[in-house]
Parts: C-alpha cells; structure tokens; sequence
C-alpha cells in the first residue's frame, strides 16, 4: 500500500512539472523583443552553425525541443508540413534539440523519417540565453537579428507578419 501511495504522490509532482512546463503551449508572447543572443552550435554532421551568420540575409525561424516531449512531436508536423513554404518565403528553420545526444537525436529524425537541419544544444546553454521555460519554443528572429516573437505554438499571424515586413 505505501508503495502505491508513493507512486502515486510521485506521479502527481511528475504531471505537475509537466503541466507547468508545458502548459502554455497554446499562450504566445512577442514581450521577448530586442536583441537576439548569438549562439554557435553544432549540427547533426558536426559542422558549426552561427546565428549571426543569418543576420542581414534573412529572416530564421528557431525551434527549441526534445524527443522525448509529445507536444514537441505536434509541432514537429506543423513544421515538416511548412518547410517548402518557408525556402519559398525565404526564412530559415533552425530546430534546436535542447540537452540530448547526437544519436538519440538521428534515430529519433530516421524513425519518423523528418528531414531538419537540426543543431545539438547539448549542455542547454543557447535555451538558457533565451530565457527558455520549456519546450516546444518557437522564436521567429527578423533580418536584423531583432527577436520578433517568442512563445509555444506555431505564430502563423506573426510568421505572415514578419515575412510581409521582409519582403522588398
């Protein structure tokens, strides 16, 4: 009986820390504007990506997640289902894997047959210079390196606003 009731009770912190963690996912903010922070991360070939790289080309879309995360998963669709439309638009998709390894990251991508350019923030330090609360984390940057949305669900209304701003 004691072990039931402990598993329960652990059950209850575990889907506690869930729903905080992900709660909002329906919730958008644009309150992160400014600055965005440079990063250097390495993609799945382990070559080195730099976001300052992008500034004054175009505009990048960043997709913080986890492999592990379901809601992650959702929005892992909306974007294989959007690819073709932002080469088209001219934005660039960064999905950011926060805190897992190269090859959990590959098996994950082959298994569901998803085809990302996919950079590995192993140690969480690019998420934590967001300011990250949980994944899945949309941030839509514009040309100028200017953080033009931050929140947790695909920001159709501001992608269609920050490629009409960026079109000449």
């Amino acid at each position: 009986m004691r072990i039931l009731i402990k598993n329960s009770v652990f059950a209850l912190i575990l889907l506690a820390f869930l729903a905080i963690s992900c709660a909002n996912t329906s919730k958008q903010t644009s309150a992160y504007a400014g600055e965005s922070p440079d990063f250097q991360l390495k993609d799945l070939n382990q070559e080195t990506v730099a976001l300052s790289s992008y500034i004054d080309k175009q505009p990048v879309l960043l997709f913080f997640w986890t492999t592990w995360c379901p809601f992650c998963r959702k929005e892992l669709k909306v974007l294989e289902n959007m690819q073709e439309r932002a080469a088209k638009d001219g934005l660039e998709l960064l999905l950011i894997n926060v805190g897992e390894s190269s090859e959990k990251v590959n098996n994950f991508l082959k298994k569901y047959s998803l085809a990302f350019k996919v950079l590995l923030d192993q140690d969480g330090e690019a998420a934590n210079s967001f300011g990250l609360l949980g994944v899945p984390t949309y941030i839509l940057i514009d040309r100028k390196g200017k953080i033009f949305f931050q929140g947790h669900t695909f920001p159709e209304q501001e992608y269609k606003k920050l490629i009409h701003s960026a079109t000449p």
